[in-house]
C-alpha cells in the first residue's frame, strides 16, 4: 500500500535514520527498540534488521508477525517539520541467506549512513564479529499508518490503509486478541529514569491495541518520584490507551548516526486521576554508540562473549 501514500510520507520512510520498531513477545509485552529503516519509494515492504547475536525482535517477529513502526524522531532526516508517522503491519523475517544479508547490510548501512563508513572494521575482522554483522532482516508491509501532522498528538492523526474504516468507525474487524493485564507489584527506579523529563523530554510509549496491533506514540513525559511512577503529559487523542503491560523508549543520535543512545522501561500503564502513568518494572539498556571510541571498544568488550555465544546458538538452529 506505500505507493498510495503521500510522497511526504513516503519520504519518511526513505530518509529517517531511525525508527522505532515494536514487536510482542509471549507475554504480551510490547517491546520497542529503534532501528535503521531501509526503504525505497514504492517499494511494498520497510525493511529493518538485527544482528545475529542480538536477535529478539526477529524472533519475537517470527512468533507474532503483528508489529509496528514509528517514525518520530527526524535528526539528520534533512526533512523541515515532517509527520510523525506509525506503521501497523505485518513482518516477514528473513534469514535464509544470511550470507546475503551481511553483504546487503554492509553495503546499503554505508549508503544510508556514509559518516559510519569510519567507524567499521575491516572486511576481515567483521567475518569474525559475526554476531553483529551477520544480519537478520524483518521486512514489514504496512497494513495500516496513523499520520500526527507537525507530530502533534494531541491533533486527531489522518489514516490510511486497509483497516481505515475499521478504525473510524471504531469496530476491527479482527479479532480480539489476547491482552496482557498489568503485572502489579511494586515501582523498580532506575538512575536512569531520571533523564526522563529533562534529558529525554520525551520518550515513546507503546502498548498491545485490543486487536493485537502494537500502538506507539511519542509524547512528553514528566517523573513524580514520589509516586514513582513516570507521567504521560498531555491528551493523546485517538490512541487506544488501556491498563496492561506496555514499553517506555527514549533515545537520541547524532545526525549522522556516529552516536546513538537509548534505554527502554518496561512496566505496567496505569490510569491516574489526571491522565496515564507507567510504573516502571525493569529498564533495560539498548545496543549504543557512545560518542567515545575507547567507550564504545570497552562496552562492546563486555557484551561480545555473550553475543557471540547467541549467534553460535542461532546458526545451530539454522543448521
Amino acid at each position: 500500500m506505500t505507493t498510495s501514500l503521500p510522497q511526504e510520507i513516503q519520504a519518511v520512510f526513505d530518509r529517517f535514520v531511525t525508527t522505532e520498531l515494536t514487536t510482542v513477545d509471549s507475554r504480551g509485552q510490547p517491546i520497542t527498540w529503534p532501528v535503521t529503516p531501509y526503504y525505497a519509494p514504492g517499494s511494498p515492504c520497510i525493511d529493518v534488521t538485527t544482528g545475529l547475536g542480538y536477535p529478539k525482535k526477529a524472533n519475537d517477529a517470527g512468533a507474532n508477525p503483528l508489529v509496528s513502526l514509528l517514525f518520530s524522531d527526524p535528526t539528520g532526516s534533512g526533512l523541515a517539520d515532517p509527520p510523525m508517522v506509525l506503521v501497523q503491519g505485518s513482518a516477514e523475517v528473513d534469514d535464509r541467506d544470511l550470507e546475503a544479508n551481511r553483504r546487503r547490510y554492509a553495503r546499503e548501512s554505508i549508503q544510508k549512513l556514509p559518516a559510519t563508513a569510519k567507524l567499521q572494521p575491516p572486511e576481515q575482522l567483521q567475518r569474525f564479529l559475526g554476531w553483529y554483522y551477520t544480519r537478520i532482516y524483518i521486512h514489514v508491509r504496512p497494513e495500516r499508518v496513523y499520520v500526527w501532522p507537525r507530530g502533534d498528538v494531541g491533533a486527531e492523526p489522518e489514516l490510511y490503509g486497509a483497516h481505515m474504516e475499521e478504525v473510524r468507525s471504531g469496530h476491527s474487524e479482527e479479532p480480539t486478541r489476547f491482552h496482557a493485564a498489568p503485572e502489579g507489584g511494586t515501582s523498580s527506579w532506575d538512575r536512569r529514569i531520571y533523564e526522563l523529563g529533562g534529558r529525554y523530554r520525551t520518550a515513546v510509549v507503546s502498548i498491545v491495541s485490543p486487536d493485537g496491533f502494537p500502538f506507539a506514540v511519542r509524547v512528553p513525559v514528566s517523573l513524580d518520584g514520589a509516586a514513582r511512577w513516570i507521567k504521560i503529559d498531555g491528551a493523546p487523542v485517538g490512541i487506544p490507551l488501556q491498563p496492561g503491560l506496555a514499553c517506555l523508549t527514549a533515545h537520541e543520535h547524532s545526525p549522522d548516526f556516529t552516536w546513538q543512545q537509548n534505554f527502554q522501561i518496561r512496566g505496567d500503564l496505569v490510569r491516574i486521576e489526571d491522565g496515564w502513568a507507567l510504573l516502571p518494572h525493569k529498564l533495560i539498556g539498548g545496543f549504543e554508540l557512545p560518542p567515545s571510541r575507547l567507550q564504545l571498544l570497552r562496552d562492546t568488550a563486555a557484551k561480545t562473549r555473550r553475543f557471540r555465544r547467541t549467534a553460535k546458538r542461532e546458526l545451530a538452529k539454522r543448521a
